[in-house]
């Protein structure tokens, strides 16, 4: 007996005819996809592989609608954290506001587009193809390669490979098994293109076979077109899901906001308010810079104390645990970008993140400089360190400096602001005692600035007779009589008395008593806010008397 061969045959009722000749054994493979010559997929795989178009289509179809409903959602932050080999076209979106109006369009429809076509099974390749070119972006801007993994919000850890790659893959095969033609809309198109195809041939054949020309059509036709319809339509009703679980999601959601709401008045008799904190798309400008000596420095510098754990939080002891916590890696990173955007370019810290801020550099994240104040049991160890590791101005910080002056050690200060000069950086000396500055100016040392703290008094915890930690400027007005006739600029820290002081009532505050720069520790939701109250301090006519010494 000769060897069986396979004969595939496509019907005109949207069937693959698989036959096998050679043998007295005809097979029917009545699960096959229509049309596609040579696959024999059963049923159950068939299914399966609806099932992963379907599930990767409903993820598609709802980040577009999460986006679309989304307040002011853009892809800025995401293109703007772009530090691939693409970065640089990514980076230009974002800046251009047309570009990126256009991008935002079509990444929000082509992503609802896209997954009703997947549930539908509606031009099922072409949508497969679509779906993989978007995730292609979205995997070229931000890959998950070592070194370029920061930035980007995610579910979990992904090294090389991550979620875009996974529904790449997924869609991928798809686009080789086109699902639509076995249970989908694409199967209704087909139907109908090959029916019309052999419409003609069909009836001759029909009418041949039965022997009597206009015979009537079998009444089984007209069960098959029924049962097609059925298969072609059998993923409208997930549409209807979808939506269902849509509205239930906004739905609870309203639910909740109104419960809490209601709770709220019951205890407080006042409507709880969703936490909010403006972003970059409420920042008014960016802050002036100007120069100590050669280094150009914003007004406002980004204080490290909240990114190092040191909350001066009073008596609640757990803060400094707390906010060290909060301020991970990615965290610090973020801060440090955002802060960039908003004019900030300089950080004062403590040598201890040195190390995080030169990982920042290493990765291209951004360009934030670093005044050190060489905090540490080793003051002139923390100087080499400081200068080692890319710092752009140095200075003996307050606390050090309050305990050189009190011992004497005058020569020590004068020995590290050598140091740091001879490195080619402006040398600064800090102090939160008013004396430990006066006695610098009668020893002769004249550093390149000053770091002072100025904050008034007038808050609560000022007034307790019994300090806790919560003044660092006892005398303020005596600070700013005796800052205003020194002619070196003046960096003005805890300004906001660690927090007790509202930022609107601070800044002016110190602007208008003399300092040429503040330090200000803040989260990554007070940068916006922040920054623009200082615009507005800095525009509006202040009642300064110290003149600008920068």
């Amino acid at each position: 007996m000769p060897p069986s061969r396979l004969l595939v045959r496509s019907e005109p009722n949207g069937h693959a005819m698989c036959l096998y000749t050679g043998s007295k054994k005809t097979v029917r493979q009545e699960n096959s996809v229509p049309g596609e010559r040579g696959v024999t997929l059963s049923g159950v795989r068939l299914t399966i592989l609806v099932i992963l178009r379907v599930v990767v289509g409903w993820h598609f179809l709802y980040e577009g609608l999460a986006k679309l409903y989304a307040p002011g959602w853009s892809s800025a932050g995401y293109l703007e954290l772009s530090r691939s080999a693409f970065a640089p076209v990514f980076n230009w979106i974002a800046a251009n506001p047309s570009v990126l109006r256009i991008v935002d369009f079509v990444n929000i429809w082509g992503l609802i587009v896209i997954g009703l076509a997947l549930i539908l099974g509606f031009f099922t390749r072409i949508a497969c193809g679509a779906g993989i070119v978007l995730l292609l972006a979205y995997y070229l801007a931000n890959p998950p390669f070592v070194g370029l993994d920061f930035g980007v919000p995610t579910e979990g850890h992904y090294l090389i490979v991550n979620k875009n790659v996974v529904e790449m893959v997924a869609l991928i095969v798809l686009l080789a098994f086109p699902t639509g033609t076995f249970l989908g809309l694409d199967r209704l198109i087909q139907i109908g293109r090959e029916r019309r195809a052999h419409a003609g041939a069909a009836d001759k054949g029909s009418v041949e076979k039965a022997g009597e020309i206009g015979k009537p059509q079998p009444a089984g036709r007209s069960a098959l077109d029924r049962r097609e319809l059925l298969r072609g339509l059998a993923t409208l009703p997930l549409l209807g899901v979808f939506a269902v679980a849509v509205l239930r999601k906004l739905g609870w959601e309203s639910y909740e906001e109104r419960r809490l709401a209601e709770e709220a008045d019951a205890v407080t008799s006042a409507t709880i308010k969703t936490f909010d904190f403006s972003s970059l798309k409420d920042l008014r400008g960016t802050l002036p810079q100007v120069y100590i000596k050669n280094l150009k420095l914003s007004r406002m510098i980004l204080g490290g104390n909240l990114i190092g754990g040191w909350a001066h939080a009073r008596d609640l002891i757990y803060v400094s645990k707390l906010i060290k916590s909060y301020h991970n890696k990615a965290k610090i990173f973020e801060t440090f970008m955002l802060a960039e955007r908003c004019g900030v370019n300089t950080i004062l810290t403590n040598p201890i993140l040195c190390g995080v801020i030169n990982e920042y550099w290493r990765r291209k994240l951004g360009n934030i400089q670093f005044i050190s104040d060489c905090g540490g049991n080793d003051l002139m160890a923390m100087v080499k360190k400081s200068i080692d590791s890319g710092a752009c101005a140095c200075y003996v910080q307050g606390a050090t400096a309050d305990g050189l002056v009190q011992a004497g050690k005058f020569d020590l200060i004068a020995k590290a602001l050598d140091m740091i000069r001879q490195n080619g950086l402006p040398a600064g000396i800090g102090g939160h005692y008013l004396h430990t500055i006066k006695a610098c100016v009668e020893q002769g040392l004249d550093p390149d600035f000053w770091m002072k703290t100025l904050h008034h008094t007038n808050y609560w915890s000022a007034k307790i007779e019994e300090q806790h930690d919560n003044i660092w400027c006892e005398k303020p007005a005596e600070t700013v009589a005796f800052m205003k006739a020194l002619e070196r600029p003046w960096i003005a820290f805890k300004v906001l008395a660690a927090g007790a002081i509202h930022p609107k009532d601070g800044f002016r505050y110190a602007f208008e008593n003399g300092a040429d720069f503040i330090c200000v520790g803040m989260y990554d939701f007070q940068i916006v806010d922040d920054v623009n109250i200082a615009l507005n301090v800095l525009a509006e006519g202040m009642q300064r008397e110290r003149p600008w010494r920068a």
